[in-house]
């Protein structure tokens, strides 16, 4: 729900619906002591130490991620002290591996990463939190989905505390409607409408500048915003992941990116950057250049993520008063297919380390978080007057709504299912934005993983290695520097470094699931 951690102008990704994206903070000081030791002195309240990574979400003077009023509200009203520890996002992953293995005393922490996840739990690194749960997480196993404690579920074991999001999806097409206008095209549906609008806009200076400096069509390093046009052959791709999307063929389930169909869309792909129809950037672009090449008017068409209308295509209206944009219908394949890959329901995962002495005190707090606390939390504290209801409907005030962000810290691993305040709260952040609408065009359109079982033993031995070799070679593919013909080596590949055991491990799930 990934899962996934960027950065938009005016408004912080973040503010779109807490929880659903990567944690952040900011320099610890004077704030709560300790980790995971005793409780210290008589009367001192017990202590935990959590782990969650740092993408930089400011906070207010005086205030950190250990010292602020959301911090003390849940501290307070479990009656634990919460010491929170925050490494950079760059390199999280690392991180997290040297804390494992060094035996630093943390009670939780939180990923967005499967592979990591069930790499854990196969080294017998985390405790089974059936117990606690049990005794401590009522409102906790209430709030979240079954679909999603099975997916953390080994053995009968339950791994970890899953953070869920009810937006399964983050693709959808936006064009640039006065571009359209100017060349005298229509929206695109089809496939070969979508080529049409992507030569004319690289090749016939929609922005009228007098000069060919716009691109025809938007993506990213690694085939980021690519999902569309994968779906119109049918494929549910992942650009994160080369084994967690899985389609079924005569009654067995098998990897999407082996698939035929994979390499019809990896040639259309290529065709059209052969063509120069695609950003010739493309291969560098991070999420970060996507947006200012569509907020500097360089792009007028491009797979945005569904809150991206309050991101750079706000920005770019602002920058240029006479942009005009409007989402699309996903691009029709010849066959009539269309669609967009459909997310995990699990977006991170919490785990507390087998050593933690204080998986009891972690629950609490995580009942409380995702329970009674919740909506306090996503809503704000009375006190700083961050929404209200009017009539019936939910006012967000987004001054201090922005100047108590950090709050969405704690509802990053603290995010369980409620898509109805959800709704609420995307519609309070202004309906001209159709930030619901955009949600609900996704989720009319997923392609369904055929498997939504739990990360195999394999996954975590073999899913990097795997996904590192998918993106390369697919880049190499588009970009001309292989021929389209070794996407067959690729997927031989695939099948003997790994992929062949996660098949068997997969088929073998479903099997027992009933599936």
């Amino acid at each position: 729900m990934k899962r996934t951690k960027r950065t938009l102008s005016l408004l912080t990704v973040s503010s779109l619906a807490a929880g659903m994206l990567a944690a952040c903070g900011g320099e610890k000081e004077g704030a709560v002591s300790g980790g995971s030791g005793g409780s210290g002195g008589e009367g001192e309240r017990p202590k935990i130490s959590i782990v969650q990574p740092n993408v930089g979400r400011k906070f207010p003077e005086g205030m950190n991620e250990n010292n602020n009023p959301y911090q003390k509200y849940v501290n307070d009203s479990v009656n634990i002290d919460v010491h929170v520890v925050y490494p950079p996002s760059d390199g999280y992953q690392d991180k997290l591996n040297v804390m494992m293995s060094s035996g630093e005393d943390n009670d939780m922490i939180y990923t967005q990463d499967a592979s990591w996840f069930i790499s854990m739990v196969n080294q017998k690194a985390l405790q089974p939190l059936n117990e606690a749960l049990e005794k401590h997480g009522p409102d906790l196993k209430a709030s979240i989905p079954q679909e999603a404690w099975d997916a953390v579920t080994v053995d009968g074991k339950i791994y970890a505390i899953p953070g869920v999001n009810h937006i399964r999806g983050s693709d959808i097409m936006y064009v640039r409607q006065d571009w359209l206008a100017k060349l005298g095209l229509q929206p695109p549906k089809t496939l070969d409408e979508y080529v049409n609008v992507m030569r004319r806009f690289a090749e016939d200076d929609p922005d009228g500048n007098g000069k060919q400096d716009t691109v025809g069509l938007l993506i990213g390093e690694n085939l980021i915003r690519t999902a569309p046009f994968f779906g119109a052959f049918g494929v549910p791709f992942s650009a994160n992941s080369a084994v967690t999307q899985w389609v079924e063929r005569d009654g067995m389930l098998v990897n999407a990116t082996i698939l035929p169909e994979t390499k019809e869309a990896l040639g259309f792909l290529a065709g059209l950057y052969k063509n120069k129809w695609i950003d010739a950037e493309w291969a560098l672009n991070k999420n970060k250049n996507i947006e200012e090449k569509v907020a500097s008017g360089k792009a007028g068409l491009f797979s945005s993520t569904w809150f991206d209308t309050r991101g750079p295509i706000l920005t770019s209206k602002k920058n240029d008063p006479k942009a005009q944009w409007i989402p699309l219908d996903y691009p029709v394949g010849r066959d009539g297919k269309s669609g967009v890959v459909s997310s995990s329901m699990v977006t991170g995962y919490s785990i507390v380390p087998a050593k933690s002495k204080r998986v009891n005190e972690v629950v609490k707090m995580m009942n409380f978080a995702n329970g009674k606390g919740h909506e306090t939390l996503k809503l704000g504290l009375a006190e700083h007057g961050i929404s209200s209801r009017q009539d019936g409907k939910l006012v967000m005030n987004f001054e201090e709504h922005n100047k108590h962000i950090y709050r969405n810290n704690i509802l990053d691993y603290a995010s369980p299912w409620d898509q109805e305040l959800d709704y609420q709260r995307l519609d309070a952040l202004g309906p001209e934005f159709k930030l619901k609408d955009n949600v609900k065009q996704i989720s009319s359109a997923l392609i369904k993983n055929a498997y939504n079982g739990p990360a195999t033993a394999s996954m975590g031995k073999n899913g990097v290695q795997l996904t590192k070799l998918m993106q390369e070679t697919f880049t190499k593919i588009i970009m001309g520097s292989l021929p389209l013909d070794d996407f067959d080596n690729y997927a031989a590949q695939w099948k003997s470094q790994g992929g062949d055991e996660i098949t068997k491990e997969v088929n073998a799930n479903a099997k027992k699931a009933g599936k």
